[in-house]
């Protein structure tokens, strides 16, 4: 098991020995008393990886079936990520979204329940609080985290991203006006402005 994990994807479907139908397969097998094979590329329930999971909700943004969803707890500070196998459609588009590979869709199919309830996977994560206010903000620290490791220090600056993605929306919001505010200060007195690009005057 461990040396297929370390094939590619096409690496794996090729090593996996099919069944050759020239030459006849079993018309009955011992499933369920004996497990049965699936094939590599078989796509079964999804996992969430807690430990690897950042909260950042691309696999819910990506699911067209609504069996992903994310919940907010502004008072306790947790943002869950909850995924409800019973409506996945098996399209693997969590997947692909996901940036840190901590959604998959593993080979168990075997999802026969008295209670739908059980299968309902959740992931909760701890979400960062403003700097400013002290409130809860949407984003979670591991969201942040790796926020920052990835984007490139070349174009955008980290001291500056570091700081709004520790704000609250309304505090962003609120820094966003002063520094616009700041900006009209410096670069002068609208009034200054010719004619035409002065909201009374005439093109």
């Amino acid at each position: 098991m461990e040396d297929v994990k370390k094939m590619s994807y096409t690496e794996t479907l090729m090593s996996w020995e099919r069944p050759d139908l020239r030459v006849g397969i079993p018309v009955t097998v011992k499933y369920p008393l004996v497990p049965t094979e699936k094939p590599p590329e078989y796509r079964g329930k999804p996992h969430i990886d807690p430990n690897v999971c950042i909260g950042c909700g691309a696999c819910v943004q990506a699911c067209p079936a609504n069996a992903l969803t994310a919940e907010w707890d502004f008072e306790s500070g947790l943002k869950s990520i909850v995924s409800n196998p019973a409506r996945c459609i098996r399209c693997g588009r969590c997947q692909e979204a996901c940036p840190t590979g901590a959604m998959k869709l593993t080979l168990e199919f075997e999802l026969a329940t008295p209670n739908k309830e059980d299968l309902v996977e959740v992931v909760e994560h701890h979400l960062t609080k403003c700097k400013k206010c002290g409130k809860y903000t949407e984003f979670t620290e591991r969201q942040v985290k790796k926020a920052l490791q990835i984007l490139p220090k070349e174009i955008i600056e980290a001291r500056a991203l570091e700081e709004k993605m520790q704000l609250c929306r309304e505090c962003r919001m609120e820094e966003s006006v002063k520094a616009l505010a700041t900006q009209e200060h410096v670069i002068g007195d609208p009034s200054l402005l010719p004619p035409e690009r002065t909201k009374g005057g005439k093109e």
